[in-house]
Parts: structure tokens; C-alpha cells; sequence
């Protein structure tokens, strides 16, 4: 595939198909780690590994294992337990090295297991039919634009918490899904870009 697709790539997983914005997936750690800027980065940051890794050896499993043994339809188990492996070495690793974030991320750590943005991206990159380079870009540039999501509302809810004047009914999870879906229908309008 050419420099151009690869972009093309690049910019929908991060603007026009945003795994949480438009897609919808992967929204209980953007709503419960997104109070804190510096614990969004954290997530951002092991969800973009995650998501990188798992659709690298998601690839292999499924182009050298399932594929040649006519298993496709064990993809999504497959896909679960090469998931489920990278997250817990992302925990030991954030347990041995940032207790303070290990700590700060808490239950949602383990929750990126079963972070449907985790699993979609290899399920995606399936039903795209990626090569193994496009496969990792997406799944790179998905977690990228899970991260840039997940920062934005984090500094946004850390503005409302701080500044912001707004009816007392509104207050917390209410006021959280309004700006929510506010910077949601902003990327919608990433919907119209298009690579040349």
C-alpha cells in the first residue's frame, strides 16, 4: 500500500472514525479515567500499546494459526486471550515501574481486557482485510485517537469541575454526557475529510 493509504489510515482511526467519538466503542474508561488529566494520559498511553501490540500478534495469530487451520471462527476467542495476555504484562509492568499511575488507573487497568476499542481494532482490522503494516498503523493510530479523545474530555471536565457555571441539576454524570456528546457531534464533522 502506498504512503497515502497508510495516511489515510492514520487520519481515519484518529479523526473520522474515532474509536470512542463515532464509533462508541471503548466509552467506560473514557468516562471513569477522564476526571484527571494526567490519569487520561496514563490510559491513553498503555490503551495506544495495547492496541498497537494486539493488532500485531492478532495478525500473526490469525494469518499463521486460524487461517491455514480454517478456524476463522475462533477469531474473537483467539483475539480475547492475546489481549487478555498483553494487559496483564502492561500491569505488571505499570505495577513495577508507576505504582502512582498503577494505582491512579485502578480497577480500569484490568478493564482494558475487556475494552470493546481493544477488541474492535482487530476485529477491524480483519474485516478490512489489513496487510501486517496496516494493521499496526490502525491499531497504533486507533489507541492515538483514543488518547487525543480521552484528553480533550479530560480537559474539559477538569474545566466544568473548576470554572464552569451551569444549572445545579446538571451537576457530575448529567453535565460529563452533555459535553460528551458535544465533542462527539465536533468529530462527526471529521466525516467529510478525505485523502487524495
Amino acid at each position: 500500500m502506498s504512503i497515502t493509504g497508510l495516511i489515510s489510515i492514520a487520519l481515519g482511526a484518529i479523526l473520522v472514525e474515532n474509536f470512542i467519538l463515532v464509533k462508541f466503542l471503548g466509552i467506560c474508561p473514557f468516562m471513569g479515567v477522564s476526571k484527571k488529566m494526567d490519569t487520561a494520559l496514563g490510559m491513553g498511553l498503555a490503551v495506544i500499546f495495547v492496541m498497537g501490540v494486539a493488532s500485531m500478534f492478532c495478525y500473526l495469530v490469525n494469518a499463521f494459526l486460524l487461517v491455514p487451520l480454517q478456524l476463522e471462527f475462533m477469531q474473537t476467542v483467539a483475539y480475547i486471550l492475546v489481549i487478555a495476555a498483553l494487559v496483564q504484562f502492561v500491569e505488571m509492568f505499570l505495577q513495577k515501574m508507576v505504582p502512582s499511575l498503577y494505582q491512579a488507573l485502578g480497577i480500569y487497568l484490568p478493564l482494558i481486557t475487556t475494552n470493546c476499542a481493544v477488541l474492535g481494532v482487530a476485529l477491524l482490522n480483519t474485516q478490512g482485510k489489513y496487510n501486517f503494516i496496516e494493521s499496526v498503523i490502525y491499531g497504533i493510530t486507533g489507541g492515538i485517537g483514543f488518547t487525543v479523545a480521552i484528553l480533550l474530555f479530560s480537559s474539559i471536565r477538569e474545566r466544568l469541575d473548576s470554572t464552569a457555571d451551569y444549572p445545579e441539576a446538571f451537576e457530575g454524570f448529567p453535565i460529563a454526557l452533555i459535553s460528551a456528546g458535544l465533542l462527539s457531534l465536533a468529530f462527526m464533522g471529521f466525516s467529510g475529510l478525505k485523502i487524495w
